[in-house]
C-alpha cells in the first residue's frame, strides 16, 4: 500500500522535472535567438552604408532587364543575378544593344515566385560573399519583394537597397495581401532553416554562356517593349 502511495508523487515529481526542463530549453532558445537577432541587426546596420556588391533583379518585366544593363555600363565589375528573367537570348540582345559587358551576369531559371527568387538567391549571393544587394523590381511589386528580400536576405546579413523600375503598362507581377501574408510567413520560416540548410538551383547559366546563333535557329519571342526581333 506504501508503494501505492508513492505513485502519484513520483508522477508529479517527474512532471515538474519536465516542466523545469522545457521552460529551461525555451528560455535558452530564446537567449539564442535574441541574440542572434541583435548581432545581424548591427551587421545590417554597419553594411547600409556600404557599396553595392551585386545587383538583383527580380523577373516580372523585361523593362528591368534593360535598367539593369544601363546600370552595368556604369559599375562593369558589380555582379548580376537576374531571377527567372526573360528568355536567355532575349536578355543577350538586351545587353548586345545598349553595349553593356555580359561578363558579370547570371542567369537564375529555378524561380517560381517572389519566395522562390530569394529561396535559391540566398546560396549564390553567399558564394559571392555579398554583403549588400540592390534589388531591381517595379513599383507593384515593391511591397512584396522588399519585405520577402529584407527577411530572407537580412537573415543572412545581406543589406537590400530598392532600386525601383518605371514601367509601360502592367508588368507580370500583381499584388495582394494574400501573396504578400503567405510569402511574409514562408520567409519568418525559412529565414531560420536556411541557416542550416540552402538547396542551390542548379539552372544557373552565364549570360557570356547563352549561344544567340542556337537561339536563332529554334525562333523565339521577346517581350514587346525591348523592341528586339528574333
Amino acid at each position: 500500500m506504501k508503494h501505492r502511495s508513492n505513485q502519484p508523487v513520483n508522477r508529479v515529481r517527474r512532471l515538474r522535472i519536465a516542466l523545469r526542463r522545457r521552460r529551461l530549453l525555451l528560455s535558452s532558445l530564446a537567449i539564442l535567438l535574441g541574440s542572434w537577432l541583435l548581432i545581424n541587426t548591427l551587421i545590417l546596420s554597419s553594411r547600409a552604408s556600404a557599396p553595392v556588391d551585386a545587383f538583383l533583379v527580380l523577373g516580372g518585366s523585361i523593362s528591368r532587364e534593360r535598367h539593369v544593363a544601363e546600370l552595368a555600363k556604369q559599375q562593369p565589375e558589380t555582379r548580376i543575378l537576374i531571377s527567372q528573367g526573360s528568355l536567355e537570348p532575349c536578355i543577350w540582345q538586351i545587353f548586345q544593344r545598349q553595349q553593356a559587358p555580359i561578363g558579370q551576369v547570371w542567369l537564375e531559371k529555378c524561380a517560381q515566385s517572389t519566395f522562390d527568387n530569394f529561396y535559391f538567391a540566398i546560396p549564390i549571393l553567399r558564394e559571392w560573399g555579398v554583403h549588400k544587394v540592390k534589388l531591381i523590381t517595379s513599383g507593384t511589386h515593391l511591397t512584396r519583394a522588399l519585405y520577402v528580400g529584407k527577411i530572407l536576405l537580412g537573415a543572412h546579413g545581406i543589406w537590400v537597397e530598392p532600386d525601383i523600375v518605371e514601367e509601360q503598362g502592367i508588368p507580370g507581377n500583381q499584388e495582394s495581401y494574400l501573396k504578400t501574408g503567405v510569402d511574409v510567413t514562408r520567409s519568418l520560416v525559412w529565414a531560420v532553416i536556411s541557416q542550416f540548410y540552402w538547396p542551390k538551383c542548379s539552372a544557373l547559366t552565364p549570360l557570356a554562356d547563352v549561344n544567340i546563333n542556337d537561339w536563332l535557329k529554334q525562333g523565339f519571342k521577346c517581350e514587346y517593349q525591348a523592341n528586339l526581333n528574333s
